[in-house]
């Protein structure tokens, strides 16, 4: 959160050989190492390397929820017991949905006599341990926050000279998660500030998720992947049109760093929290599995509308972000006003293809991708499902493919190459 926010061979590779596709090869993706997969231009990995960490981690992006976009400050420790009951009796959990996560403000502002950090007694008197116990009881994970700096972006202690203790800490209540926020930082370049934490929690022997919240400051994901699990490449999202959007755009020139193990990190999402229109929610979700984006619900999981749960719970979409390639998808064609009709694409395991249309302009428009701007040869045959009719739509498919879409709505499609085996997400 910015402290603005507070005080301040593509190769399909197929079974038969009734359908050839020729486009460049680029470096192996290391996650595939001894096979070929859908590779392009478009399609870049060559940036990336695998598990850099070496805490087995992050192999698919990380789903759950975070308490700041809709709590902000308002959390105690019923809110999180709540919240956990309420990603198991939605079923959201058994979608991948594991993180409950805390966000500031859990602390009290100062630390302790011994220079502790230690939460607040008014909001969670029971204590951190207590709480992950809990979820850990749902099958839950138990995540936390803190900041490399000085303080908070809430002003409460920051572990920057403090993360061996507060590692400690946060290992000994059996804390899973880390959001590491980057307010206060007392002008030290990002690079010194966050590898000590990485350090410190891997002392501690815990396996603790790694979430490097920078704001894309100084690019992180140039240099990230070798401390954390997940970088955030951009400034906070806000729960409107015009936030999500540039935040896309943004993130997407970082795609040939992200894969299995660390991932780029969009902020979370704003489904459900009342700024956008049905369409933008589902463009939003849309585009944030594509991207291999982190899914951390920012919504109210207690009281969520049937729109927005149907949204977080579309299992195809879903798939399509855990899918074990580990590729990001990335905005392959513009054309139109102002490039507002847009395909966004990227390859998926089994010889797939993830299609994205997304209609960014005023008025409804019919959206066409051509094979060539996916890195197909246009004689490819390819049947299409629809990943929110959840049909198919086509199934001998060749050239180019068009689909009508609404105003600021997306439509998602799978291709699957003829000589595939053919099925859902």
């Amino acid at each position: 959160m910015a402290i603005s926010r507070t005080y301040a061979g593509l190769i399909l590779v197929l079974c038969a050989a009734m359908a050839v596709v020729s486009a460049r090869v680029l470096p192996l993706h290391p996650y595939v190492k001894d096979r070929p997969i859908a590779s392009a231009a478009l399609y870049d990995t060559s940036k990336y390397g695998i598990l850099q960490i070496g805490n087995g981690l992050a192999r698919t992006p990380q789903m759950g929820w975070n308490s700041w976009n809709y709590f902000a400050c308002d959390i105690n420790e019923q809110l999180i017991r709540e919240t956990a009951d309420a990603l198991i009796s939605t079923g959201l959990a058994k979608l991948g949905y594991n993180y409950v996560n805390i966000d500031d403000c859990w602390s009290q502002p100062e630390r302790d006599s011994k220079g502790l950090v230690v939460p607040d007694p008014k909001t969670f008197p029971s204590g951190i341990k207590a709480l992950a116990d809990y979820v850990h009881s749902k099958g839950l994970k138990l995540g936390i926050y803190s900041d490399a700096g000085a303080f908070t972006c809430q002003v409460r202690p920051g572990s920057l000279n403090h993360e061996r203790d507060d590692a400690r800490s946060f290992a000994s209540w059996d804390v899973d998660y880390l959001k590491y926020d980057n307010c206060y930082n007392l002008g030290i370049d990002p690079e010194k500030r966050y590898p000590p934490m990485r350090d410190a929690l891997n002392a501690t022997g815990r396996t603790i998720f790694y979430s490097l919240c920078e704001w894309g400051v100084h690019d992180p994901a140039t240099w990230a992947g070798k401390i954390g699990n997940s970088w955030r490449t951009t400034d906070d999202i806000n729960d409107s049109w015009a936030s999500f959007t540039t935040i896309a755009d943004l993130n997407d020139k970082w795609a040939a760093y992200a894969g299995p193990g660390g991932w780029n990190d969009p902020d979370m999402l704003e489904v459900g929290n009342g700024g956008m229109t049905y369409n933008e929610y589902r463009a939003h979700f849309s585009l944030w599995a594509l991207m291999k984006s982190p899914l951390i619900i920012g919504c109210d999981v207690r009281n969520m509308a049937p729109e927005t749960y149907e949204i977080l719970t579309n299992e195809e979409v879903i798939a399509v972000n855990q899918d074990s390639l580990g590729v990001q998808g990335r905005k392959v064609y513009t054309y139109g006003p102002d490039n507002c009709y847009q395909i966004w694409a990227g390859p998926l395991s089994g010889h797939r293809l993830v299609v994205l249309l997304w209609n960014r302009c005023s008025k409804a428009a019919t959206i066409s991708a051509h094979w060539a701007s996916l890195g197909l040869e246009s004689s490819t045959s390819v049947s299409i499902r629809d990943l929110w009719k959840h049909e198919y739509v086509a199934t001998n498919k060749m050239a180019s493919f068009s689909a009508r879409v609404a105003p600021h709505a997306c439509e998602m499609y799978i291709f699957t190459p003829f000589g595939v085996t053919t099925s859902a997400v």
